[in-house]
C-alpha cells in the first residue's frame, strides 16, 4: 500500500496578488467543489505556525538581521506569498485559523478561551471526523489546561503535547501537558526539541496505521519567556536569556530538522509544506533579569536596507503582515511568488479542500488551493481586528472601521498615508470595493 505520507501537506507562507477586481468577496465554504475519489489518497497536512515573527524576520523577505537558511530554502522550493495578513496578536489569529471565521463573528472570545459551541466545528475536529489522525504540538493558549486538560481532545486532536500556558516554562525544563495529563518527565530538556519530536513520533505512528494526518505545529518560538510566572524562567540551562536573533536561528534550525525528517522518510516530493506566523515581531523583548525584574529591550530589524522596529499588537504592517511559504514539489513551480491576498481564515478552507471535505456551515475563509495549482485566488480583500478596531484592505489601500481610508507604503512598514479630498480613479475603485466587503455577519 502506498505510504500515506507521500501526500503530506505542511501549511506555511501564503502569497498575495496585487490588483483590484470587481468581484465581491465570497464567504462560504461551500464554494469548495472538489470531492474525494477512490483513486486519490487524502493528503496529509501540517500547518506550521511560528510565534511573533514578522515578515522582516526571514531573509527571503528582504530581512537582513537574521539568517534563515532552511526557511529560505523552503521558499525557493515552492511558493512565497507577499500579502498574508494575521491578527495583530496571537490568540485571535488562532481563533481565525481553527474556526475559519473572524473572531468578531464567533463572539469575540475572551483572551485565552475558545467558544464551547464551536468545539465540534474546529478544523481539527472536521479532519478527524473525515478519518484523519490529528495532533497539535507546542503552543495552545485556548484555555488553562490545569482547569481543562481535555479541551484539545474535544476540539478534535487525537494527541497533543503543549506547554502549560501561564503555568510554567515553555523552553528549558518546560511544563508539559500531554494527552490530558501533566508530563513531569521533561526536566533539563529543551521545549522546542520536545514539541518537534512529539510531532515526528505522531507522524511515524500514523504512517504505520496507514492513515492520513492533520498536524498543527504551533511553535513556541520566537515568543520570549514571558513575565507571567512567579520567578524568572531562563531559556537555556546556563540561565542565559536568548536574544531575539538567537530565537529566530533556533526556529530555523527546528524547521530544518523537520524537513530532514520528511526527506529521510521520502515525504517531500509529494508533500505540501506550509509555514506561516501568528503576528508581527514584538517591539520589545525580555532580554535579561536585573534587580529582580525582567528587562525588555527593543527589537530593531533590517528590511530591504531599512531599520524598523517590531509592531506586534499594531494594526499596521509591522503587526499584521506576516510571511507565508508553501512548498509542494510535485505541484508548485519552484521559486514562485504571488501577490494574492491571504488572511488567517483561509487555512481552514484550504485544508478541507485539500482533503476533499465539504461542510454545511458558513465560514469566512477562502481556499487558496487554486493558487498552488497556478490558478487565480478568489480573495480580493483581507481583514484584521483588535479591541473593536478593524480594517479591510487590498494590496495597496486600507479602509478602517472609522472610515479612515489610507494608502499603505510598500517600502516603509507601518507608514500609512490618509487619503483626503478628491480621489483618482484607482482610489475611487479601491474604496468602492473595500466598502462592499462584508467581514461581519449580522447573525454569526
Amino acid at each position: 500500500m502506498r505510504n500515506p505520507l507521500t501526500k503530506l501537506i505542511i501549511l506555511g507562507v501564503t502569497v498575495i496578488s496585487i490588483g483590484l477586481t470587481t468581484e465581491r468577496q465570497p464567504l462560504r465554504a461551500n464554494n469548495i467543489k472538489e470531492k474525494k475519489t477512490d483513486k486519490t489518497r487524502d493528503p496529509n497536512i501540517i500547518i506550521i505556525l511560528a510565534d511573533d515573527v514578522g515578515y522582516e524576520g526571514l531573509s527571503c523577505y528582504g530581512g537582513g538581521s537574521y539568517p534563515t537558511k532552511h526557511l529560505d530554502s523552503l521558499a525557493k522550493s515552492g511558493l512565497q506569498t507577499m500579502h498574508c495578513y494575521s491578527m495583530p496578536v496571537c490568540h485571535p489569529t488562532r481563533i481565525a485559523l481553527l474556526t475559519g471565521q473572524y473572531p468578531t463573528n464567533v463572539g469575540n472570545p475572551k483572551w485565552g478561551t475558545f467558544p464551547a459551541k464551536l468545539e465540534e466545528k474546529t478544523l481539527a475536529r472536521i479532519m478527524k471526523d473525515a478519518g484523519y489522525g490529528t495532533v497539535v504540538s507546542g503552543k495552545w493558549q485556548l484555555t488553562l489546561l490545569k482547569n481543562d486538560p481535555k479541551q484539545p481532545h474535544r476540539m478534535g486532536f487525537d494527541e497533543y503535547c503543549v506547554f502549560g500556558w501561564h503555568e510554567g516554562p515553555r523552553y528549558h525544563s518546560p511544563m508539559i501537558y500531554e494527552n490530558g495529563s501533566h508530563n513531569s518527565n521533561k526536566n533539563k530538556k529543551f521545549g522546542p526539541d520536545i514539541y518537534r519530536q512529539f510531532l515526528e513520533s505522531f507522524i511515524t505512528k500514523t504512517i504505520k496505521d496507514d492513515k492520513p494526518f492533520f498536524a498543527f505545529y504551533s511553535m513556541a518560538l520566537c515568543h520570549d519567556v514571558t513575565d507571567d510566572l512567579k520567578s524568572p524562567v531562563p531559556v537555556s540551562p546556563s540561565g542565559k536569556y536568548l536574544t531575539y536573533s538567537e530565537m529566530v536561528s533556533e526556529m530555523d534550525r527546528q524547521i530544518g530538522l523537520l524537513l530532514e525528517f520528511l526527506e529521510t522518510n521520502r515525504l517531500r516530493n509529494d508533500t505540501v509544506l506550509i509555514f506561516v506566523t501568528d503576528n508581527g515581531t514584538p517591539a520589545k523583548y525580555i532580554s535579561h533579569p536585573q534587580n529582580g525584574k525582567l528587562v525588555k529591550s527593543p527589537i530593531f530589524s533590517e528590511l530591504n536596507g531599512k531599520r524598523i522596529q517590531g509592531g506586534k499588537g499594531r494594526l499596521d504592517d509591522t503587526g499584521t503582515r506576516v510571511p507565508l511559504i508553501v512548498s509542494w514539489p510535485s505541484v508548485i513551480k519552484p521559486d514562485s511568488r504571488t501577490n494574492s491576498m491571504i488572511d488567517m481564515t483561509d487555512f481552514f478552507a484550504t485544508s478541507i479542500q485539500l482533503a476533499g471535505i465539504k461542510i454545511n456551515h458558513q465560514i469566512d475563509g477562502i481556499s487558496f488551493l487554486p493558487l498552488l495549482r497556478g490558478k487565480e485566488h478568489q480573495r480580493t480583500w483581507a481583514y484584521s481586528e483588535r479591541k473593536g478596531k478593524w480594517w479591510v484592505r487590498n494590496q495597496k489601500y486600507k479602509l478602517y472601521n472609522n472610515e479612515k481610508f489610507v494608502e499603505v507604503s510598500p517600502m516603509e512598514p507601518g507608514k500609512e498615508t490618509e487619503i483626503k479630498g478628491p480621489l483618482n480613479s484607482e482610489q475611487s475603485l479601491a474604496l468602492k470595493r473595500l466598502k462592499e466587503a462584508q467581514p461581519h455577519r449580522k447573525n454569526p
